[in-house]
């Protein structure tokens, strides 16, 4: 028995999310049939991060345990002629046998995108969030500035959130325009339900996109206050980029 690490990238558009429900195509799930039809053995993946509907990844991370022959580092090559053209295993090799992705401290970088246009642009409809109204970037990276170091996000995070605690470390974020995109690159220790989502919500209402101001934004973090922040932004601006785990690899 070994147990497999594999890297995944996939467009989220036709799925419900990453976690595998019945009735319902999810990434995990898809990942769990092919695995399953590779190996010939029931194969359950552990994801690292459970990405919503219509997110998308670069470098989302699964393991799954096998008594298959196939050498682990095969995996990514023999799975990619099985799996659809929206997902795809980019690498994958041997773990440690107790190596839980969602049980060891990890590095996540997120990058939300915001289409910054006068007019929509269809083709980018699935991957950007369209803002209209100019957004001012120097008050966006102003903002983004509070919620740098370790703070208590419970004001930045959906109802549904059953994590234990709610204090999180975010390392960096940039606020870079690329054309008439603005991204919004986030990193950190961990993230708590629609975190991401939540702080491109306030950066955008911060530039101009809403009411949030300095001030909304520092009680938010002292009071946890969610109404202070800004709105959740829709889902298919948000890319999962890559999770680092510092002290394996």
């Amino acid at each position: 028995m070994k147990r497999v690490l594999l890297r995944v990238a996939y467009d989220g558009t036709s799925y419900h999310g990453w976690q595998a429900l019945p009735g319902i195509v999810t990434v995990e799930g898809v990942l769990n049939e092919k695995l399953t039809e590779l190996t010939g053995e029931p194969v359950e993946v552990i994801g690292a991060s459970r990405t919503d509907a219509g997110v998308h990844a670069l470098g989302n991370v699964a393991v799954f345990d096998t008594e298959s022959t196939i050498p682990a580092e095969r995996f990514s090559y023999a799975l990619n002629t099985l799996l659809p053209d929206d997902i795809s295993v980019t690498e994958s090799f041997e773990v440690p046998p107790d190596f839980h992705p969602r049980k060891t401290d990890t590095v996540k970088t997120y990058e939300y995108t915001i289409l910054n246009a006068k007019f929509p642009v269809p083709s980018r409809r699935n991957y950007s969030w369209h803002i209209k109204s100019p957004l001012d970037l120097d008050k966006m990276r102003a903002a983004s500035s509070l919620l740098i170091g370790p703070h208590d996000f419970r004001g930045f995070c959906s109802s549904k959130t059953q994590a234990e605690s709610t204090v999180r470390i975010i390392y960096s974020i940039s606020v870079i325009k690329e054309g008439d995109e603005i991204k919004i690159r986030v990193k950190g220790n961990g993230f708590l339900y629609n975190m991401v989502r939540i702080i491109a919500g306030t950066l955008a209402a911060a530039g101009g996109f809403g009411k949030a101001t300095m001030e909304d934004i520092e009680k938010a973090l002292v009071t946890g206050d969610r109404t202070l922040a800004g709105k959740t932004a829709p889902p298919q601006g948000l890319c999962l980029v890559e999770i680092e785990f510092p002290l394996l690899f």
